[in-house]
């Protein structure tokens, strides 16, 4: 055997091992599209006592999921600032403004998942940075299997040759203090409750 070819037949070798170690190879963990209208990202802060319900309009989330081995699972998430929607223009206004999320200089809300692990039978427990107005916190995201199904065949082509349907759903309970948001006016500050509870829809298919 000639140098050429040993060199070509170890390079090869090689080449699969590290395809055969790889998570990605897993059959399994696949990308799932998300279906948006059947999705949503919403939230819950009080106003003195009374709890005010918002959402983000617009979001982009990446997801991989593995059934039988969820650690090989991933999601990141971006939502953009500008979409908040709390059903009262001047409201939404101000919270894009600097008092709270100061959209133009942080346009984005971000997650990426650096580890999921199961922990119940239909629990997984999401850890990553989340990114607002520019500050960084690891947090870990508490994720609800609420179903995944097989689609029936006389049903795949009515939805576009989709074979399987997951729908998740994740609860967070933060400080909006901790990333600077509504720190800089006593008003905001007095007015507006500190902690805000996050709830995320997701209906995703492949």
């Amino acid at each position: 055997m000639t140098s050429k070819t040993l060199f070509s037949a170890t390079a090869l070798a090689l080449g699969a091992l590290i395809i055969a170690a790889s998570p990605a190879s897993d059959p399994g963990a696949a990308v799932w599209n998300v279906d948006a209208p059947h999705s949503h990202v919403s939230f819950r802060v009080k106003h003195f006592f009374t709890p005010v319900r918002g959402q983000f309009d617009s979001f982009e989330v990446n997801l991989t999921y593995d059934r039988e081995r969820p650690e090989n699972s991933t999601v990141s998430v971006r939502i953009p600032v500008s979409s908040v929607n709390t059903h009262n223009e001047r409201r939404d206004q101000h919270l894009r403004s600097g008092d709270f999320f100061e959209a133009e200089a942080h346009p984005y809300i971000t997650f990426t998942s650096e580890s999921v692990r199961k922990v119940g039978e239909n629990e997984l427990m999401v850890r990553g940075p989340l990114s607002i107005k520019g500050q960084t916190r690891t947090v870990e995201l508490p994720v609800t299997i609420l179903g995944v199904m097989d689609v029936s065949p006389d049903m795949q082509e009515m939805l576009g040759g989709v074979t399987q349907i997951a729908s998740f759903q994740a609860k967070l309970s933060l400080d909006r203090r901790d990333f600077g948001v509504g720190v800089g006016s006593w008003a905001a500050t007095m007015v507006v409750g500190g902690d805000v509870e996050i709830d995320i829809a997701v209906e995703a298919n492949r």
